[in-house]
């Protein structure tokens, strides 16, 4: 018997990208996949913070353990930082550079290709899904970029797509592949009742924190006033946590917004000045930069802000780093001071 030809395949745990999988196996390829830990992941940050006990890729493994595919989750997040920062092909709406993390991802995809001697790398990429990576010239630039033109095969729009190395050689039946084209995902939806699929995560989008305005902000602020090579994943994964106020270039404040960020905030109260509003529920804080006795008192009225006792003339607020204390008595800020200091 001929060995079936082997494709790896990027699985976000989404729908189109398990579509892909049964899809080529239905066209006779043999499939294995890998899902990345980017260190912007919607889900990854929630499972961290400690929103959700899931596994960190949950609709990966998921969707993986129903179709029977093995899948391999790798962290890349250190390698992942610096290419956010300097994309090749620029950014999307917000900071999201969507092109770039495709061809990312998909160089890692080809080493797996070479070092288990695999025949192609496929994707779950729709032609004109997206206004800007999934055109046809978008998706042949992608492809060249990543070192994999002529084995990159995107099964659901493999129609309307030049054949591939192994569509050509007839290892995958050309016939058997779909030519699904645009934004609607009626088709897909259809083909997943037919395959009886059903753990894949529901195509809303927000998977990825850049794509978020918010998030956006936020990371745009950090690399405006920190030099990039000083950046860690750790910095730009806080940015995902609380309410941000930046005091100066150098000195910001990070405000809880509920118990679970308070909790995932105190995991830093050993490296950071660390408080909170004494007599009355509210947010931990942590304090990242050296602040001047002014700049104190306007992060403590922060923080007393959205305590419980935002109604009170005087609050007192106390920070701590290690064995050292500081207390302050102020009144909470106002929403003009707010506005004026917030990221």
């Amino acid at each position: 018997m001929n060995k079936k030809a082997k494709g790896i395949g990027l699985l976000s745990g989404g729908l189109d990208s398990a579509l892909a999988c049964l899809v080529l196996r239905d066209a006779g390829a043999e499939v294995e996949c890998l899902h990345f830990f980017t260190g912007f992941c919607v889900t990854g940050h929630n499972s961290r913070v400690g929103r959700t006990q899931r596994p960190i890729a949950n609709h990966a493994l998921q969707v993986a353990a129903e179709i029977g595919v093995p899948v391999d989750l790798v962290d890349v997040s250190e390698e992942y930082l610096p290419m956010v920062l300097n994309p090749r092909f620029g950014y999307g709406r917000n900071m999201n550079p969507c092109m770039d993390c495709r061809v990312f991802m998909l160089k890692k995809a080809r080493e797996r290709m070479e070092q288990v001697d695999a025949d192609f790398v496929f994707t779950g990429e729709v032609l004109g899904q997206r206004p800007k990576s999934q055109v046809k010239s978008a998706l042949r630039a992608v492809e060249k970029a990543a070192g994999l033109e002529g084995r990159l095969l995107r099964p659901l729009s493999a129609g309307m797509l030049p054949p591939t190395d192994v569509e050509l050689s007839g290892a995958v039946d050309r016939k058997k592949l779909l030519s699904i084209t645009g934004r609607g995902r009626k088709r897909q939806i259809k083909l997943a009742a037919q395959y009886g699929l059903t753990a894949y995560a529901q195509p809303a989008g927000g998977c990825c924190f850049l794509t978020d305005k918010a998030y956006s902000k936020k990371f745009k602020d950090v690399i405006k006033h920190e030099r990039p090579e000083n950046l860690s994943v750790e910095d730009v994964f806080i940015l995902g946590v609380g309410r941000h106020f930046r005091l100066s270039p150098r000195l910001k404040v990070v405000v809880g917004r509920d118990e679970v960020e308070n909790n995932f905030l105190d995991h830093y109260a050993d490296d950071h000045w660390s408080g909170g509003v004494l007599g009355f529920a509210g947010p931990r804080a942590i304090v990242l930069g050296e602040a001047n006795d002014r700049q104190w008192r306007e992060i403590a009225a922060i923080v007393a802000r959205y305590s419980d006792g935002k109604r009170e003339p005087m609050l007192d607020v106390e920070f701590k780093k290690g064995d050292r204390v500081k207390l302050f008595t102020v009144p909470p800020a106002t929403g003009d001071e707010l506005e004026r200091l917030r990221v």
